[in-house]
């Protein structure tokens, strides 16, 4: 399949790449093109950015979660009839797991997709320096892959002096700069930028940014550079299992609820499941006939006020979990299963209580980053799952984070104990891709099927 694309990297966080990312796809989808986009990596709120932009949802890609084929196949799968796909690095473009590695790093999907990279690079405080830092981005792997440059924070009138010493200097094409933006900045807040619906006038501000890219970027040049991208050769992943019958499962989906990897929701539906969203912010109810629970991530903290006041939700979430109904909840969904959590406010408020204990605020990241699952009791009706990758990223603590899995860090000798996992649950802080071990998603489906057959009894 052939795919127009290019990523996105920098040589460090901060330095401009979402900004830029939303602010090209804008720029492409003013000239009507079909724009595709991804993020390296798990995180969840660069995507909504993303699809705030191009009006349609953007996708992770994720090495560590998949395999390389799998990657591949999801990249082709989520830029079908797309123009041209944009990718969005993470991190330093070589930074990856366990800080020493680069697994899973920009430059592994790089690799693993074989896409063109575009370097972006802040240039404030350097000049001639500039050549120095990216020839070696560039030469530090002899397949970098990393085929131009974009200088965020360059004088429009240094930059044609630079360009020219630049591309003299490295051999790679300056594809333009990006100017001080100020009042185009996306603020930022503990789990990274704030959502998208929190800015205001992010609609204008977007706009005013791709006009001025338009300006100052080569886009016909790096429309080039995509369509120069080699052909991704990736099949389907067999998917054995599938249901007879279709189930319903409630997704939890509002302002304190909004961490969802679309493949995720893919994969359940095609494994037979019907997603039915519903809000326990605002919805009175659960929806009827359900035959199981999602509650993902977000920010529960934020929202506490409104998600205690709503106690006919939080007595049908209970209730529910009583009656036997299955349940996957991760990160902020776990943290709302608990009698108390204590919000961004200092104060304690009342949630589902469908784990006993309270859930609490730190000053600090709680074991960040990526891991390894191993269940050590039948969970789901499932004896054996197999490795789960997953990830973990939450100032959020517990009083009773479970101890039915081990979590061990990779290329490292670290693990705890962490998730409640029952016959009907599976609860706890790590956040799971679904494409990353297919067994968590089957195991949920069948007791969710099961527990549909004993309802209509």
């Amino acid at each position: 399949m052939r795919i127009p694309r290019i990523l996105l990297a920098a040589g460090a966080s901060g330095s401009g790449k979402t900004l830029i990312t939303c602010g090209l796809l804008q720029a492409l989808v003013n000239r009507n093109l079909t724009v595709a986009s991804f993020k390296c990596g798990p995180d969840y709120i660069d995507p909504m950015f993303h699809s705030r932009v191009i009006g349609a949802k953007s996708a992770n890609l994720d090495t560590f979660f998949t395999s390389p084929e799998v990657t591949r196949y999801l990249l082709s799968e989520n830029a079908a009839n797309c123009e041209i796909a944009v990718m969005e690095g993470v991190m330093g473009y070589y930074d990856g797991v366990a800080g020493t590695t680069t697994q899973a790093s920009a430059y592994d999907l790089a690799s693993v997709t074989d896409t063109p990279v575009i370097l972006i690079v802040n240039s404030k405080g350097m000049s001639v320096s500039l050549a120095a830092y990216i020839k070696g981005f560039a030469e530090y792997r002899k397949d970098s892959h990393i085929k131009g440059v974009i200088l965020n924070q360059m004088s429009p009138m240094l930059y044609p002096r630079m360009k020219e010493l630049l591309e003299k200097e490295t051999g790679l094409s300056v594809l333009g700069y990006v100017p001080k933006v100020e009042d185009c900045v996306i603020e930022s807040r503990h789990l990274g930028l704030v959502l998208p619906d929190e800015i205001p006038q992010l609609r204008e501000r977007l706009q005013k940014l791709a006009k001025i890219l338009e300006d100052t970027l080569e886009i016909d040049e790096i429309l080039k550079l995509a369509a120069d991208a080699s052909e991704v050769q990736a099949a389907e992943p067999q998917i054995s299992f599938h249901l007879d019958k279709t189930v319903r499962i409630g997704v939890a989906e509002d302002e304190a609820f909004c961490f969802y990897y679309k493949d995720n929701f893919r994969l359940l539906e095609k494994m037979g499941a019907e997603l039915v969203s519903f809000s326990p912010m605002h919805d009175a109810h659960l929806p009827n006939d359900l035959q199981g629970l999602i509650l993902g991530g977000g920010y529960p903290e934020l929202n506490a006020r409104e998600l205690e006041a709503n106690a006919s939700m939080r007595e049908d979430v209970r209730r529910a979990l009583n009656d036997g109904m299955p349940c996957l909840a991760e990160c902020g969904g776990f943290m709302y299963l608990h009698d108390e959590m204590e919000a961004m406010d200092g104060n304690s408020y009342h949630m589902a209580g469908g784990i006993s204990g309270r859930a609490y605020r730190t000053q600090r990241l709680n074991r960040f980053g990526y891991v390894t699952l191993t269940q050590k009791k039948e969970v789901l009706r499932m004896n054996d799952m197999g490795g789960i990758p997953a990830h973990e990223f939450h100032y959020f603590d517990s009083e009773n984070c479970g101890d039915d899995f081990d979590a061990k860090k990779p290329a490292s000798h670290r693990k705890w104990n962490c998730i409640h996992g029952t016959d009907t649950m599976m609860a706890g802080f790590p956040h799971l891709y679904f494409y990353g071990n297919p067994k968590v998603p089957e195991a949920f489906l069948r007791k969710c099927s099961q527990y549909g057959r004993q309802d209509a009894r």
